[in-house]
């Protein structure tokens, strides 16, 4: 019996749901044994009244990728699809990823940690900046600043989400992700976003933003993504499947922004687009994710 776990209770919880009923009726399709469930933060007694084998994690951000409901699970000896405990903790926090690629020598733009009460300490990089919550995801709480004095608008915004802020150069550049499925990176899809980002709308509400897969990078540079991707992934100690996002500066340098442990799995979403794009339909998708525990 497998439990779809969805909901919870961040920011990100009308997506997971939207994601949790995608992978509920791939795996009712498959004549799967399963259940949904619709964790709301207060009722995990009522899933532990119910017996099953195997949770299939669809719970996005706060809760389902910062190791909470792993280490629930992980305690009570069910299995789990995705990341482990501990390198959700790690993947989830952007400040502590860097510092974890920053050692493995992965490519990155500079940046300081803004805690609450903390006096802003001098920036030595040049504007723009990206300021966004250490611990949120699906671009919620990020500003741009251009001039200094939109920063207090900015961390005011970010702290509404989380009491540390990431303070990171803004590169100019086009973004790209890469979606890992197992031990293999899928094929790199290029997001091209009206506003000066692919943020929270540009992610699910717009029918304007564009997606090239195959994108328009040559196969060395494609590869060269792929590779970062994967050393990122590992270095972290991620598992089971993922998604890694960067920006390439006109210059053709890329660099590592974060990464997804539970990325969506929704209409809009990447990772079944990059799936597609390898001639894995979804139910294969669920399936493979399903068969990485």
């Amino acid at each position: 019996m497998i439990a779809v776990l969805m909901g919870g209770n961040s920011a990100e919880r009308e997506v997971s749901l939207k994601s949790g009923k995608a992978v509920f009726q791939a795996l009712k399709k498959q004549k799967i044994d399963c259940f949904s469930f619709d964790w709301n933060g207060d009722n995990l007694d009522k899933l532990w009244s119910i017996k099953f084998d195997l949770a299939f994690i669809v719970l996005h951000g706060r809760g389902g990728e910062d190791g909470f409901i792993q280490k629930q699970l992980e305690d009570r000896h069910i299995a789990y699809t995705g990341s482990n405990s501990a390198s959700s903790v790690n993947s989830m926090n952007k400040y502590l990823s860097k510092q974890i690629w920053l050692e493995a020598g992965l490519p990155l733009s500079p940046s300081i940690l803004v805690s609450k009460n903390q006096s802003i300490p001098d920036i030595n990089f040049p504007l723009p900046w990206a300021v966004k919550p250490v611990c949120e995801g699906s671009s919620i709480g990020i500003s741009k600043v251009s001039q200094t004095s939109q920063l207090h608008a900015a961390l005011e915004l970010a702290r509404c989400y989380d009491d540390q802020v990431l303070v990171e150069q803004w590169i100019e550049g086009d973004e790209y992700t890469v979606a890992i499925l197992g031990k293999q990176p899928l094929p790199v899809i290029k997001i091209i976003a009206e506003q000066d980002f692919y943020n929270y709308n540009s992610k699910y509400n717009s029918n304007t933003t564009q997606y090239l897969c195959p994108c328009d990078l040559s196969e060395a540079q494609e590869c060269h993504l792929q590779e970062l991707a994967l050393k990122a992934f590992n270095s972290i100690g991620s598992s089971g499947w993922g998604r890694i996002d960067f920006i390439v500066d006109k210059h053709n340098n890329p660099y590592l922004l974060e990464i997804n442990t539970v990325p969506g799995m929704t209409s809009h979403s990447l990772v079944p687009m990059a799936a597609k794009a390898a001639n894995i339909n979804f139910e294969q998708l669920v399936e493979q994710i399903t068969n990485e525990v």
